[in-house]
């Protein structure tokens, strides 16, 4: 098993093209990933089980991932932020354990999840 364990990622983004590249990137270290590509199917996931790290889009389709965050912080379950445009407030920011502009590097990617997944 690789360095993530089997430990889940959920993955909530509204751009399938970033769905893969974070769901095969982080599956060959190791980690379970789920896809989500709305904030109600994130909140399914989240149903069934508890990820250990989310990686949450700033906007998911016409929402805002933010109005996720309340319940994330409820359940302890660390956050970083993905965002292609959006800026970031800073009481927001706070909140996550990481923040990753796109594009982002594989490296920064696994790290991040890496460094989140250890908390």
């Amino acid at each position: 098993m690789g360095v993530g364990g089997g430990a889940a990622v959920l993955v909530v983004d509204d751009e399938p093209a970033i769905r893969l590249l974070v769901r095969v990137n982080l599956e060959l270290e190791g980690y379970d990933v789920l896809e989500a590509s709305s904030l109600d199917e994130a909140r399914s996931h989240l149903d069934g089980g508890e990820p250990a790290v989310v990686l949450l889009d700033m906007r998911v389709g016409a929402d805002r991932g933010e109005a996720l965050l309340d319940e994330l912080d409820a359940r302890a379950i660390p956050v970083i932020f993905i965002s292609g445009s959006a800026e970031i407030q800073p009481d927001v920011a706070r909140r996550a354990a990481a923040s990753l502009g796109k594009p982002f590097t594989i490296d920064d990617l696994l790290a991040a999840v890496r460094s989140a997944a250890a908390r």
